[in-house]
């Protein structure tokens, strides 16, 4: 697929990941496990991850984040949200990003515009990348049930993952890509309204649910 091509739903995809963490390192061993190509990098350096990528095993590289977005049809952002304007400032123009970051004030500092509602932390992050199509996903679910919860299509026991965002091909990718490593997504809405659904502090935040309970509290309670 030629640089800046919208990544095809189904489709096999290089997938930058930005952030090593457990949410970003466990994305990375899913997505290089049905078969996606995947390089993975954090703030200090691919020297500092190979023992990890040898680990997630894949084929999974490491690189600098400017690589990570430069290679991926889809990037990942899994940053603590504290971190997010160190995040490169270019390079995604035609990209999925899927942002995975929850704000922690405790952990972040605080800040201003999330206390106060004004706006969420995943239209911050979308502001900051030049607008890029930002959907939320990953953020309400323990890193360990990514790990080990994923079961088949129709399974009482498949966890339901909300996501938000404003572009529905956006959407479309990221739905495919949950659906791929064995959980059911959940369409919550615009990044805003929709992400302010699953943020910490949320009922479905943390919440271990089928896609019937999750859309069942998600239609239900607002946050």
């Amino acid at each position: 697929m030629p640089p800046g091509c919208r990544a095809a739903r189904g489709a096999h995809m290089r997938i930058g990941i930005i952030g090593a963490g457990h949410i970003g390192a466990t994305l990375a061993r899913q997505f290089a496990r049905i078969g996606h190509e995947v390089v993975i990098s954090n703030s200090r350096g691919p020297q500092t991850l190979q023992a990890l990528v040898q680990n997630l095993g894949g084929g999974v590289r490491a690189v600098t984040p400017a690589e990570a977005v430069a290679f991926g049809e889809v990037v990942v952002v899994s940053v603590p949200y504290g971190r997010y304007r160190e995040l490169p400032a270019e390079g995604f123009d035609g990209k999925v990003v899927i942002d995975t970051c929850n704000y922690y004030p405790e952990r972040d500092g605080h800040d201003p515009d999330l206390d106060s509602g004004a706006t969420t932390s995943s239209e911050k992050i979308r502001d900051q990348l030049g607008g890029a199509d930002v959907v939320k996903a990953f953020n309400a679910i323990h890193w360990e049930n990514i790990r080990d919860r994923g079961r088949p299509k129709g399974d009482p026991e498949r966890l339901a993952i909300p996501i938000s965002g404003g572009d529905e091909d956006a959407k479309a990718v990221v739905a495919g890509l949950i659906r791929d490593i064995g959980f059911d997504p959940l369409d919550a809405g615009y990044l805003g309204r929709g992400g302010s659904k699953h943020q910490p502090g949320t009922r479905l935040y943390g919440a271990e649910l089928n896609a019937e309970e999750a859309s069942a509290l998600l239609h239900t309670h607002a946050g």
